[in-house]
């Protein structure tokens, strides 16, 4: 089996990896940058260069370009640690669900700001009770003649506090003993009266969380996306990009390098744990690739999401290992390493992830 790149995507690549440096130059580097590193005017820039939406079908104004382009754009870029959070939502989920999913008139009005990098949006779907199930959620969508009448609670919503509109995951029914019945999705500006964000600064000083209270917020029921009450499906395949993707693999890469340049690889035992280190980020960059080339099972992303997000802990623990005393100085290698424990959480948590994959990928017992 041949795993090379061809000539085009090598050239890929190499454009992506200068615009990348730059970047990083003119912003400053990020670890975990799709969350992390946020820059409007570096937004503007990837719609420029029609690296936002690059794999949404053409006649809805993207790219048209294969899965494995995107891939490799992205891993160049967050590898480096380019500010990629401002868009990130939007060409990961909210576009493609909007293609699948929205209205013709939704699609004319939201996709062209998305393209262009002009818009933020951010993620409605965790609660305070609920943990990783997502089935439990309690923030309520009444309808009101014409409107839904919006009352609840989300927290770690990132980038709510510079979104422009939310894509909330609600409930808009209650069928008893069947949870995953009665979710929709709807979108909300964030500039609508009764939405109240208070931003969560974590321990180690990263700001994209929030917690976001919904206070009988009024939006057009033309703002619903998808069925009405059927939409737990339409989450679980957004949860698909989310868990797969490259971001789970190299957002703390460049922690990586860095102490890999350092490091005494005249120690063997060293030398091994690099080894089974450049290992690891093999196996998971295929399992990337097999995700975003559609080449799993459904339910699969959590294997993935599993096996990477480890990985970048045990990158970390080498990374503190390798800089020792100057792993405590308060800076992005400090934070880098703090918030490792982090990546196995986010997205919903390792254990959840095995109860996925053996429940619904390899058919176990519950």
């Amino acid at each position: 089996m041949e795993f090379t790149f061809d000539d085009e995507l090598l050239a890929l690549q190499a454009e992506a990896e200068a615009v990348a440096a730059d970047a990083v130059e003119r912003y400053g580097r990020r670890n975990d940058s799709w969350l992390c590193g946020f820059s409007r005017e570096f937004s503007l820039e990837l719609g420029e260069r029609g690296w936002i939406g690059m794999t949404w079908p053409k006649e809805f104004g993207g790219g048209g370009r294969p899965a494995i382009d995107r891939l490799i754009m992205s891993e160049a870029l967050i590898a480096a640690g380019a500010p990629l959070a401002a868009s990130w939502f939007v060409d990961r989920q909210m576009g493609p669900a909007l293609i699948t999913y929205g209205t013709p008139e939704q699609q004319e009005r939201y996709l062209p700001e998305m393209l262009r990098g002009e818009v933020t949006w951010c993620i409605g779907m965790s609660e305070p009770d609920s943990g990783s199930d997502l089935a439990s959620l309690s923030t309520r969508a009444d309808r009101d003649g014409d409107e839904f009448v919006i009352n609840g609670r989300k927290i770690w919503t990132s980038f709510a506090h510079q979104a422009e509109y939310c894509y909330l995951i609600c409930r808009t029914d209650s069928v008893e003993g069947k949870p995953h019945l009665g979710i929709s999705e709807v979108i909300v500006p964030m500039d609508t009266p009764g939405i109240e964000v208070r931003p969560i600064r974590d321990l180690v000083d990263a700001r994209h969380f929030n917690e976001v209270w919904f206070d009988d917020v009024r939006v057009p029921v033309g703002n619903l996306v998808g069925v009405e009450g059927a939409a737990f499906s339409q989450t679980m395949r957004q949860l698909e990009h989310e868990r797969g993707g490259i971001d789970r693999l190299v957002s703390n890469r460049a922690l990586y390098l860095h102490a890999l340049a350092l490091a005494d690889t005249s120690d063997r035992v060293l030398r091994q744990e690099i080894a089974a280190l450049e290992i690891g980020y093999r196996v998971g960059r295929l399992l990337v690739i097999r995700s975003v080339l559609g080449q799993t099972p459904a339910g699969f992303a959590a294997a993935t999401k599993c096996a990477c997000t480890e990985y970048e802990q045990r990158v970390a623990d080498f990374v503190a290992r390798v800089m020792g005393p100057d792993a405590m100085l308060w800076d992005q290698l400090c934070r880098g390493i703090a918030y490792a424990p982090a990546y196995t959480i986010m997205g919903g948590t390792s254990d959840v992830m095995r109860n996925i994959l053996g429940e619904r990928v390899l058919g176990l017992p519950r």
